[in-house]
């Protein structure tokens, strides 16, 4: 009863009218830019056309992914990686090597895939208590790495062009700004902490780290089950990220794009043109930097904040408006694998953590990092391509 009433709040209240002139203000400022009856048309039409040609498509590569993720988890391959990836966690994060599990799992699946591991006390015990808050930047820079990786490399029939190298460096890159986010935040939770390792009771093995669940049955048996689990858990993404590619994509759009051809028709795709305003405003620093050849890109940067799957519904369309090229293709891979929707985990993940007062250094820390994941990824382009 007690966490119910603090979740009450008045019937009528301040926030209630914010949010009618919030809403008012928005849709008046659109509609006098493109026309009540024309910016009702393009939302709908745009929301539309997003979720047949779009979410329907990466669902179909989560599908995909999700599949061939589990058959590789179910036949050792992940552990393999694992047992390959555990040393160097201490060189280059400052982290023990169990630490590489969480870098797989949320590459395989989403950030909070690490949470799952950071609540099991035979994982935890590996970790001195400075260490654990990182596991959220950790995480979080690799979330949804497959399926961006993998959605990439399939737009190389609508730009024309061979993206497997493009995005190879994009991956590079955001493991590189992995690197600068975690040990930022290590800097900062090294202050706060003592290095002495997490006391918990009870008797530990190293369960985790050397042994692997497996499914019953012969090997096709489990090849099977693998595939269809795996696909269930794409289809399951799949329909997880249509809200997000919806809403937050049909307005990232609409901020971003002009009229056609000057003139607004309430065709899909049509917009007030802001985001490219900011754009060209900031292309002096996103140019060299980023190597953005248009200011409409700096729209997927900004929409992976909130959610990567939303990021991911602008890149189709960007391509047939030619505002990007293979070395973006490497940029996005970079900042939307770092920033896959950091900003909307990051908080949660923290606190289930239980490191509610160092949410904002975990974000500054991964702020930056996903700030440098792109300036490599366009440097690494500049080197190789």
């Amino acid at each position: 009863m007690e966490n119910k009433d603090k979740l009450q709040r008045k019937a009528v209240s301040l926030e209630g009218f914010i949010c009618i002139g919030i809403i008012v203000g928005m849709f008046y400022t659109l509609s006098s830019i493109m026309g009540g009856i024309n910016m009702i048309n393009t939302l709908i039409k745009t929301s539309h056309d997003l979720l047949l040609n779009t979410v329907f498509f990466i669902m179909g590569v989560a599908v995909l992914a999700g599949a061939f993720s589990a058959v590789l988890s179910e036949f050792g391959v992940i552990a393999i990686l694992n047992k390959v990836l555990s040393p160097l966690m201490g060189p280059l994060y400052r982290l023990p090597g169990a630490a590489a599990i969480g870098i797989l799992t949320t590459y395989i699946s989403d950030n909070p895939a690490v949470l799952s591991l950071a609540a099991d006390k035979g994982f935890r015990k590996y970790f001195k208590n400075y260490q654990l808050p990182a596991l959220t930047n950790l995480g979080t820079s690799f979330g949804m790495g497959f399926i961006v990786s993998a959605f990439m490399v399939a737009q190389s029939t609508l730009i024309n062009e061979d993206l497997i190298v493009p995005v190879i460096i994009g991956n590079i890159a955001a493991f590189l700004g992995s690197i600068v986010s975690v040990n930022l935040m290590i800097n900062f939770t090294k202050k706060k902490f003592k290095e002495d390792k997490i006391k918990d009771e009870g008797e530990y093995s190293d369960e985790i780290l050397n042994h692997r669940e497996v499914r019953e049955g012969n090997a096709v048996e489990r090849l099977l089950e693998a595939i269809l689990e795996g696909g269930k858990t794409g289809v399951q993404m799949g329909l997880e990220i249509i809200p997000g590619v919806l809403i937050i994509c049909t307005t990232v759009l609409m901020l971003t794009n002009g009229p056609t051809n000057g003139v607004y028709t309430g065709a899909a795709y049509e917009g007030v043109g802001f985001l490219q305003y900011v754009g060209e405003k900031l292309n002096f620093i996103l140019r060299p930097l980023f190597g953005f050849t248009s200011p409409k890109a700096i729209a997927f940067p900004i929409t992976s904040l909130g959610a990567v799957g939303a990021a991911l519904g602008l890149v189709p369309q960007f391509i047939k408006e030619g505002a990007i090229t293979s070395r973006e293709i490497a940029v996005f891979t970079a900042m939307g694998m770092t920033w896959s929707g950091y900003l909307s985990t990051h908080v949660a993940m923290m606190d289930s953590l239980g490191y509610r007062k160092l949410t904002g250094k975990a974000i500054f820390s991964h702020t930056l990092g996903g700030i440098f994941a792109g300036i490599m990824a366009n440097v690494l382009y500049s080197i190789f391509l």
